[in-house]
């Protein structure tokens, strides 16, 4: 286990030259080619990316902070294992990835439909800019319960050591299709999460909303219904459907838990009060706003 840990931290210092390369180059094309016609900004703002750096270090501060938790339960559950690990080291590893992505695609999922994990990853979707920077745009709390969704992978028989460094090096890949600079990628498109698939993710344009959940594969959005194609008629439009109004951090990071406040305030049962932070985003009682299926519906419609 020490050993894998290891591995985990010669990912850290290899990937960290990776994404200083990757970005400065995004920035020098930025600054360098004409944008988008359909873009009313440039991709990037010191701000925004001085913002997206700042909120993954509190994620990472948390996720250190944590860490013993999480792992102490995750080596836990693998004791608790009812089958042995696989023996083949090939087999274990790409088992371990395809299991792995779809832990992190019901993590995803369940972010999007459920207010209460909402509240925590809306963070990431708050910027109104896309690239390379956001990627780092983390989810402030979520290494507080995303071990969670790798306990099954525990029981299953892999090395908790196993599953942390495999979230380490499948991240990488989620931070750098963050992009607005690499267009559809031709029959990788129907395997690989793309910078085009997530362009879609990061979209608040109807069409795209809740699209596009997977880390590393598209294939499980294409199995369960939630893979949406940019649509060159319809260009993406990053943030969220209702912008935030200050780019504070702590506003940032905690405007959905006020608006969760203000439910709570109303003079509503108990019961009702459960289903505002448990349903959708944009769940109410007498349907006076709209989740992002019903907003869709209204559109096919």
């Amino acid at each position: 286990m020490p050993g894998t840990y290891d591995f985990e931290d010669l990912v850290l210092k290899l990937s960290t030259p990776f994404y200083v390369i990757l970005i400065g180059l995004e920035i020098f094309l930025t600054y360098t080619h004409h944008h988008s016609e359909s873009s009313t900004r440039r991709t990037y703002s010191f701000r925004d990316s001085l913002n997206n750096a700042m909120l993954m270090l509190l994620n990472g501060g948390i996720d250190l902070l944590f860490r013993a938790v999480y792992v102490a339960a995750l080596i836990w559950f693998y004791n608790q294992a009812p089958v042995a690990p696989i023996a083949n080291p090939y087999i274990y590893w790409f088992v371990l990835f395809l299991l792995e992505d779809l832990a992190f695609y019901t993590l995803h999922y369940v972010d999007h439909h459920c207010r209460l994990f909402w509240a925590v990853h809306v963070t990431h979707h708050s910027s109104e800019h896309f690239n390379l920077t956001t990627g780092f745009r983390s989810s402030v709390f979520q290494p507080l319960y995303r071990f969670v969704y790798f306990i099954p992978l525990a029981l299953a028989g892999f090395d908790p050591a196993d599953i942390i460094v495999m979230y380490s090096i499948t991240q990488i890949y989620g931070i750098i299709v963050h992009t607005e600079h690499i267009n559809k990628l031709g029959w990788l498109e129907y395997i690989f999460v793309t910078p085009s698939h997530h362009r879609v993710h990061h979209a608040s344009n109807v069409q795209y909303l809740d699209k596009n959940m997977g880390m590393c594969l598209i294939i499980w959005d294409r199995i369960f219904g939630t893979f949406q194609e940019e649509l060159p008629s319809v260009p993406p439009v990053y943030g969220l459907t209702k912008p935030i109004d200050n780019s504070n951090i702590v506003h940032t990071v905690f405007h959905e838990w006020q608006e969760i406040g203000k439910d709570f305030r109303q003079p509503v049962d108990l019961e009702t009060k459960v289903k505002y932070l448990l349903k959708a985003p944009g769940w109410s009682p007498d349907g006076s706003r709209k989740t992002s299926k019903d907003l869709q519906r209204e559109v096919e419609g």
